[in-house]
């Protein structure tokens, strides 16, 4: 579904990604994984349009899309939970769920995609008329993942959804994922999280200082101890 080949990134003199190649399957969960500064978040932007690559190509379903506007990635089937939960916090949840839609026409679909999200995450429909601001960290993500379920992508792209999260709560996004890939959605996962990328991952590609040093099953990390050791810490 996704293939990304010889992408290179820059922000001015400096380069942050350099060669990275990977593809995304239709239906499979891929984790990208690699420490603070090692480029993760940077490739999701380049995906999402955030920044312009300085070469490599960019082909989802077929299309060649680097460069692209972001809201032209949007309506291709791209949709992206971003680091830091980024929700609107003086609206409420169920007015971030409407706005996660704002590109879609289909009100039927809509209605449909909103209560497969408030399935999901249980603890949004009982707090819907909330604001987003007083959600818990845990609930900010969920609400995160929510809203961007609401534009009925194709692909989507998680920005490390357990960083900051009491254990109980990795363990529902954990829930959520392996739910989201059983109904046959395709993900992205960014993550530092060994545990998280082995737990719902189908393969995984290890990056730092800008380029990928390793590519293998997920379920094999956490007995790759070179892998660990060398580039995980």
């Amino acid at each position: 579904m996704l293939e990304v080949e010889h992408l290179a990134v820059s922000y001015g003199p400096t380069r942050i990604l350099e060669d990275v190649s990977f593809h995304v399957p239709r239906g499979r969960v891929v984790a990208l994984l690699g420490g603070n500064g090692s480029g993760k978040t940077t490739v999701l932007n380049a995906l999402t349009g955030m920044v312009r690559p300085r070469g490599g190509a960019i082909r989802f379903g077929g299309q060649d899309c680097a460069g692209w506007r972001p809201d032209r990635i949007l309506r291709l089937g791209l949709a992206q939970v971003p680091q830091g939960r980024e929700v609107f916090a003086s609206m409420s949840v169920a007015e971030n769920l409407e706005l996660g839609a704002y590109t879609r026409r289909d009100r039927e679909g809509v209605r449909r995609d909103t209560e497969r999200a408030l399935a999901l995450f249980p603890r949004l429909r009982e707090k819907a008329r909330r604001r987003a601001g007083t959600l818990s960290g845990g609930e900010q993500q969920m609400l995160a993942v929510a809203r961007a379920l609401m534009s009925g992508p194709r692909l989507l792209l998680m920005d490390e959804p357990s960083v900051g999260l009491a254990p109980n709560v990795v363990g529902d996004m954990v829930a959520a994922i392996r739910a989201l890939r059983e109904e046959g959605l395709t993900i992205l996962l960014v993550e530092q999280n060994v545990g998280v990328a082995a737990a719902v991952a189908d393969s995984a590609h290890v990056l730092q200082a800008g380029r990928i040093v390793h590519s293998g099953p997920a379920s094999g990390l956490l007995d790759d101890e070179e892998v660990l050791r060398s580039y995980l810490g």
